[in-house]
């Protein structure tokens, strides 16, 4: 479930359908007469609703949206949105919106018990990857993906809606046995930063009913309630004019419409419905402070947030004034950004966000993360930053470049309008009906940002900016470890701050742009040495004169994007101990800095505007180039790789910044218990290798500027061992030029390398290993099996199937069953290089007094699938998700290079994509019992187990003892 709804707020507009009869349908409405035949738009005008969109209102109040999407085909997207949440709940009923999410997975009317999950996985949906809910202050929404092209299924997935939105169960037996799953998801989120959220919450959201309607509820009512209780409550608030149904996917908009007016015109409405309040978050109009600390907390946060009245966007004017805000957001990050890439940084992160916030309110946030024992220079860098601009603003060169940003952005999402996936579609119309935002057409938003765009100008922007920053409603909120508490100023000196630095004498911004190239002289044109093709995955391999060899994946799954990875043998692993940290920074510090003639600042305003990114990596076994660029910067991004190759830099201030930040960030660390834990962790596994364990702050002072840059420069110093896979919208016509200009203009020495086996592997008996860190009564629990791996196709498939296998019976088991966990699971890794190994993981988080049962109990779900093997029915779960997923996945360009660079660094069958179906479906629950016996020894289980200290397990003992 989420906390907190995003607080950053799309383009809104009221519902606005007015009911004439049972249902409404929107075509194109008469705001969408303004659009666009002329130059000028009407500021005053109403943004058009999308008229793409089949929409209506039934008798009984229910709203739908329904919209024909084919990407992905074969799926269809269905949300149920409740206009309830929390923030209704009275003093008995806190955390029982919640609570009530979790029963409608716990007994429907068509799907009693868990028959609902269990059907779903029969036809291909993930319990919590695809089928999911969550509940906010405001609202409750259930999301369910499913497969279109299968009537029966899509028949029974709108049954599914129309049993959440008023057909729960709520059986006395399902609530009492979910109160424990609500209990270990409330016990998981319990740690610093909830304890110090429950302090400030109250000045942040100025004392209004928000800050004591947090969506988990309270122990005392999830264990106590009377289930009488929340079926009133289901009946008093689960009723049709608070609810929408989103439908977006492959499908037939007349027919669904039919079909839910069938299923959801006999809903019922109270006869009295209680008035759905609409709770705001007043303006105190003062300003607030509150500063709190943590024993467990790593680092110290300081927020400014300055609130003002909402602002909806419901006209031309109103859409204008809020790229108006874009532009200022992008425009102040970018020098807050700078100034976080200098030698001695001021923080370790900074920013400012003109935004919306909660309750009928927006706000300009700013926030950094301060360095140990330095919150004052933090603090002052960011308002100094803030005061900079509104003293003398921002310069014609900066605004010019954020425009061009989002116009970029406006064109790349236009040509990509047709392939625009169903959920960002939903998630569209969900704004829609919860928050009144705007749901305009492709084709509306693009052709108004495109219009609006040129008219902006730059003191309208800064003028926005003054508007938002003042001296007033403004909270300043500290949050740091129990260790800086004496460091910290108060209220009295915050305030001095801001004084002092309005008398500074700043200076105005000065933006440095180069006018230079960024590569000092042309590459030398080599050529296309031979090429042969792969009809069975449409692919074609190229060897250029330089040996570089390149695989090229032309597709139509986007419009206009081309995704680039390259990867050579060696990595970190041909380099000593000695040598390892800055081996291992060697690639993010030439990343970080700039390319040839340019700069890092340099080169990142000469990016703006491009939709292109390129990075290099140094990996253990490897080292590469991954990136994207659409056609028009296809150039850049080649100019960009042959810079990396043959001009990189790592600049002073990069170099001294990035260690500053990594020491900053290393000194409260062991404050974390997660950080002990898994520090213990990997010790307990690879004992003080600095290649597996985190590093300290002595470690990190041998990372050496110039030997970072020698071991960057001898990794590709010689590119006849690299591999490119190229993927995307392009021809070979296009990308052939590219490729002799630049890749096979490339250094090439022809040496012959491989990365180098370093022997780092587990112990090969058991240890139990149990860490005592932390304040809350919790248990986390990892077990772990590691061993040498047969790596082939077909023991892949049925590792696979273990996986998701035990995967589903862990749930089953320790959550369904037992009530003693929210989530759990099982990994399993394996790798074919060096040598076949393998990695099995289960891990979940408890209670204190279950541990060792839920311990033992997944074991005995691991000795059943040795003993008996799967059923048919578990087995044929895999099968369909594999199916489903593998369905889309062969759309996506993502997919396809990843499986491309996988087969060339693993040496295997790069076709063998186009027969694994066979494999998945071949597989037999022989197969996976024979896998589980093969790999799974239960008598040699890595126990590691996190419990709080001592002394507060003692304290929680007797105060157990006392209840």
């Amino acid at each position: 479930m989420k906390i907190l709804k995003p607080l950053a707020l799309a383009f809104l507009l009221p519902f606005g359908t007015e009911v004439a009869s049972a249902y409404v349908p929107t075509g194109i409405t008469p705001e969408a007469k303004i659009i666009l035949a002329t130059d000028s738009l009407k500021l005053d005008a109403k943004l058009p609703f999308d008229n793409e969109v089949k929409t209506g209102k039934l008798a009984n109040g229910f709203q739908y949206y329904i919209r024909k999407n084919t990407e992905p085909e074969k799926r269809v997207t269905m949300y149920l949105a409740v206009k309830v949440g929390s923030i209704l709940e009275t003093e008995k009923e806190l955390g029982l919106a919640h609570f009530l999410e979790h029963m409608n997975f716990n007994g429907l009317k068509h799907f009693p018990k868990n028959d609902l999950v269990d059907y779903l996985q029969r036809v291909g949906v993930r319990f919590g990857s695809d089928l999911n809910a969550y509940t906010g202050f405001d609202e409750t929404v259930y999301q369910l993906p499913i497969p279109s092209d299968d009537p029966e299924i899509l028949k029974n997935g709108l049954q599914v809606m129309r049993d959440w939105a008023q057909d729960a169960l709520l059986t006395t037996e399902e609530i009492d046995k979910e109160r424990g799953v609500i209990m270990e998801e409330m016990r998981g989120g319990r740690g610093a930063m909830q304890r110090m959220r429950d302090q400030y919450f109250k000045v942040m959201l100025n004392g209004s009913r928000y800050a004591d309607r947090l969506p988990i509820g309270t122990e005392e009512v999830v264990m106590k309630f009377d289930p009488e209780v929340i079926r009133n409550f289901h009946a008093q608030w689960y009723r049709p004019d608070l609810q929408s149904l989103i439908v977006v996917g492959d499908i037939d908009p007349v027919q669904m419409e039919n079909e839910i007016k069938r299923l959801f015109s006999d809903m019922r409405v109270p006869k009295t419905p209680q008035p759905r309040t609409k709770y705001k978050v007043d303006l105190l109009e003062k300003n607030q402070f509150v500063a709190v600390t943590d024993p467990e907390m790593t680092y110290t946060i300081g927020q400014i947030m300055i609130k003002h009245p909402e602002e909806k966007i419901v006209t031309v004017g109103d859409y204008r004034r809020d790229l108006l805000k874009d532009v200022f957001n992008s425009m102040i990050n970018s020098r807050l950004s700078e100034l976080s890439q200098s030698a001695n940084p001021p923080y370790i992160q900074g920013g400012v966000d003109i935004s919306g916030f909660l309750g009928g309110l927006d706000n300009l946030g700013a926030f950094f993360v301060s360095k140990p024992g330095a919150f004052e220079e933090g603090f002052k860098a960011v308002v100094r930053e803030l005061d900079r601009f509104q003293k003398f603003g921002f310069t014609e060169t900066e605004f010019k470049r954020a425009v061009s940003q989002i116009a970029k952005n406006n064109e790349t999402s236009y040509i990509e309008r047709d392939k625009r996936k169903s959920d960002s579609y939903v998630n569209t119309y969900l704004a829609h009906f919860l928050e009144e935002n705007p749901a305009l057409s492709n084709e509306d938003r693009y052709q108004i940002t495109k219009q609006l765009l040129p008219t902006l100008t730059l003191k309208e922007v800064e003028a926005v900016g003054k508007e938002f920053y003042v001296d007033k409603n403004r909270d300043v909120i500290i949050l740091a470890p129990e260790g800086e508490k004496d460091k910290l100023p108060n209220e009295a000196t915050v305030n001095t701050w801001f004084a002092d630095i309005d008398k500074e004498e700043l200076q105005a911004y000065d933006d440095k742009v180069s006018d230079l190239p960024m590569l000092a002289k042309e590459p030398v044109k080599g050529s296309i040495k031979s090429e042969s093709a792969n009809a069975t995955i449409e692919t074609k391999d190229l060897v250029l004169s330089n040996g570089v060899k390149v695989v090229l994946k032309p597709t139509k799954f986007k419009n206009d994007q081309i995704l680039i990875s390259a990867y050579s043998p060696g990595g970190t692993s041909l380099y000593s101990d000695a040598d390892y940290m800055s081996a291992n920074f060697a690639g993010n510090l030439v990343n970080g800095s700039g390319i040839g003639q340019l700069n890092t600042i340099e080169l990142q305003k000469y990016l703006t505007g491009k939709q292109v990114n390129i990075s290099p990596y140094i990996s253990e076994r490897w080292e590469g180039i991954y990136g994207s660029t659409d056609k028009e910067s296809l150039k850049t991004a080649f100019e960009m790789i042959y810079g990396y190759f043959t001009a990189p830099r790592i600049e002073d201030d990069i170099f001294q910044g990035t260690i500053s930040k990594q020491k900053d960030m290393l000194a409260n660390r062991h404050n974390d218990p997660n950080f002990v834990y898994s520090n213990e962790m990997q010790r307990a596994l690879y004992g003080d290798n600095i290649r597996r364990v985190p590093y300290n702050v002595e470690e990190l002072g041998q990372v050496n500027q110039a030997r970072a840059l020698e071991i960057y420069k001898d990794r590709f110093a010689d590119a006849s061992d690299f591999t490119f896979v190229i993927t995307g919208s392009f021809t070979e016509d296009e990308i052939k030029p590219y490729l002799e200009n630049y890749l096979a203009a490339l250094p090439s020495t022809g040496r012959k390398e491989e990365a180098k086996d370093l022997k780092i592997l587990e112990p090969k008996k058991a240890v139990e290993n149990i860490t005592r860190k932390g304040k809350e009564a919790k248990a986390m629990v990892r077990l772990s099996i590691y061993g040498d791996y047969d790596y082939s196709e077909k023991e892949n498939v049925a590792v696979d199937a273990l996986e998701t296998i035990l995967s589903n019976k862990l749930i089953e088991r320790l959550r369904e069953e037992e009530s003693g966990v929210y989530g759990t699971g099982a990994r399993f890794n394996y790798s074919k290089f060096p040598t076949g190994r393998f990695s099995f993981m289960i891990g979940f988080g408890t209670s204190m007094d279950k541990y060792q049962s839920l311990i033992n109990s997944a074991i005995d779900e691991i000795n059943k699938l040795k003993k008996d093997g799967p059923s048919q029915v578990d087995l044929d779960k895999f099968v369909i998700e594999e199916k489903r997923q593998l369905e889309v996945q062969l759309k996506e360009n993502n997919f396809w290079s990843s499986r491309l660079v996988s087969a060339g660094q693993n040496q295997t069958d790069p076709t063998y994509v186009t027969r694994y179906l066979k494999d998945v479906e071949s597989v037999t629950p022989a197969a996976v019992k024979a896998v589980a016996n093969k790999y799974l020894n239960t008598d040699n289980v890595f126990k590691f187990i996190l419990l709080p200290d001592a002394a507060e397990q003692k304290a929680e003992a007797a105060a157990a003892a006392k209840k």
